[in-house]
């Protein structure tokens, strides 16, 4: 009797679970059915009765809830809107692809206007499709779209769209190379600018650290200043000045330096190879504050027997600014605000110039070399040399040399277009074009046989002087000493043979080494002094040969580490 009734609670219970998702169901549907009411009634369908939507011909807060209905209902009722409104975005995506295409072209600067022109005609057929009367009725009003206008309207709409995609599929190609040549010609202006930046800062780099007095020559120096003051008896020479210093039948020197390292080497070398150094004396003129330095060094080193003067330029007191126009010139205050008043933000601005700017220009060390009768009156003949030289072999041979009357024995230093008077003079001032050819051959300050008896003769420093009075503002050439060495010496130079002379170890690397070997001196003009951390490895050792390292000065100043 338990089991029929056990089955009977189970029937029980199963049809009141049935009841319940009926009764579930049946509510469910009543709310989807009144809120379906509600939204229908909230539409207000009949257009004569005035709502809460329009007060006044303006829409209210609820006009988006307003259009999402209508669409809803539009699109419930029109089957065709929907696709109406895939052919007008597709048409308006189209619109937006030619005006691009067109602006982009316009741009470019296209050479073929044929492309402009059909992209400007695309985007206004697009714009007059639009504005057909039946299609732009089509497009704005809600009234039920028929099917042929419709049709007609997808038509044309597809034409241009396969006419667009066309045009812009040829013009592509075109498009693409021009954007390349555009990026290409904005990377190598970019690539220029930064080229040229960087040119300017390294040649006012190069000139700081080639212009720099390195710590090592400072250091040496002031040691042996230092020297000279803690013992001053043992320079003091109170003997009179030996007669092979004015002997004109020995071969005499002159070397012009405030660097002492530099005029040691210039010594060391052509006394080594000298064939008697006995018979060489070098005239070493420096400036006052490194007077005493160059005399210790000079004292205490051996010369084999050569005869070395060391003396300051202020000793010659004939240089004075009354005598000489570059001291007088260095008074006034236009060349001094040329030297002394650059600013900082212009100093790399000028690098072609930046050069002439040198300190150097201002030291009268610089300008002795056209006062060589006056300083050695009883010399019939002296060979010049830059402290920035090394001598490889005898130099004897010079004084055999017959200067044919000429004044001044230099190695010419043009080759092609290159090294000639007028990249040196400007030629567009009258007085120069009139005096000069622009295509003389020039020659080169550092090694420099004169005849100091045809000097005298041909009054070569008085034309020094008249020339350099005339160049006062620098329009004649720009600062130094070989222009107006170039025009002293124009028609008394003798071209000697290139093997006493070879140039360009500061800053030509590709000088043979075959040229360099057969050289009797050795130059290194230019920036990359051997004595510099910037000098060429492949020449540095020509230099560095001939430096006394076993001094104890140069030990403790760790030159060359």
């Amino acid at each position: 009797m338990a089991g029929p009734s056990r089955r009977s609670g189970r029937a029980a219970s199963c049809c009141t679970c049935c009841f319940s998702y009926r009764l579930c169901v049946s509510a469910t549907f009543a709310l989807l059915f009144l809120a379906g009411a509600s939204l229908f009634l909230a539409t207000n369908p009949n257009p004569n009765t005035p709502t809460t939507l329009q007060t006044h011909g303006h829409y209210s807060s609820h006009q988006p809830l307003q259009a999402v209905s209508r669409t809803f209902l539009a699109l419930k009722s029109d089957p065709f809107k929907a696709r109406l409104d895939l052919i007008h975005r597709q048409a308006n995506d189209h619109v937006a692809l030619v005006t691009a295409y067109e602006a982009f072209a316009r741009k470019l600067k296209l050479e073929n206007s044929k492309q402009l022109r059909f992209f400007a005609d695309l985007r206004r057929n697009y714009t007059d499709l639009m504005a057909k009367p039946s299609y732009r009725s089509l497009l704005d009003s809600d009234a039920p779209i028929e099917e042929d206008i419709l049709r007609q309207f997808e038509k044309e709409v597809k034409e241009r769209i396969k006419l667009t995609r066309q045009v812009i599929s040829e013009a592509k190609e075109s498009f693409d190379n021009q954007l390349k040549i555009q990026k290409l010609k904005d990377t190598i202006f970019a690539v220029n600018e930064q080229l040229t930046k960087a040119k300017k800062q390294g040649a006012f780099s190069s000139l700081i650290a080639a212009k720099s007095i390195p710590k090592s020559l400072h250091c040496l120096a002031m040691r042996l200043m230092e020297e000279r003051i803690a013992h001053p008896e043992k320079y003091e020479d109170a003997r009179p000045e030996p007669p092979e210093l004015e002997d004109p039948s020995l071969y005499h020197y002159a070397i012009f330096s405030d660097n002492v390292i530099a005029a040691s080497v210039v010594v060391n070398s052509a006394v080594k190879n000298a064939n008697d150094p006995s018979k060489h004396v070098f005239h070493v003129v420096t400036d006052k504050m490194n007077l005493a330095a160059m005399k210790v060094w000079f004292k205490t080193r051996p010369l084999h027997g050569a005869h070395v003067e060391v003396k300051a330029v202020e000793d010659y007191k004939f240089l004075n600014s009354s005598y000489v126009p570059v001291l007088r010139q260095l008074e006034s205050a236009n060349l001094q605000k040329f030297y002394f008043e650059n600013k900082l933000e212009n100093a790399t601005k000028d690098t072609t110039n930046m050069k002439f700017r040198n300190p150097k220009y201002l030291s009268m060390l610089n300008h002795l070399r056209f006062y060589l009768p006056e300083m050695y009156p009883k010399l019939h003949r002296i060979l010049f040399l830059d402290d920035d030289v090394v001598v490889q072999k005898d130099l004897t041979g010079l004084w055999n040399i017959d200067m044919d009357g000429k004044v001044n024995g230099a190695v010419e230093t043009c080759f092609g277009s290159f090294h000639r008077y007028d990249k040196y003079m400007n030629f567009s001032h009258p007085l120069i074009k009139e005096r000069f050819n622009p295509k003389a051959c020039g020659w080169a300050y550092g090694m420099n046989f004169f005849d100091l008896d045809a000097w005298r003769s041909e009054k070569c420093t008085e034309q020094y002087h008249y020339w350099q009075n005339l160049n006062e503002n620098r329009t004649l050439w720009k600062l130094g000493t070989l222009p107006p060495g170039l025009i002293t010496f124009y028609s008394t130079t003798k071209p000697l043979d290139k093997s006493w002379h070879v140039l360009g170890l500061g800053y030509n690397p590709s000088i043979s080494m075959d040229e360099i070997q057969n050289a009797a001196v050795v130059h290194f003009n230019g920036n990359m002094k051997p004595w510099l951390d910037i000098a060429m490895n492949q020449f540095r050792h020509l230099w560095t040969k001939y430096v006394d390292y076993d001094m104890e000065f140069v030990q403790m100043c760790n030159f060359g580490l």
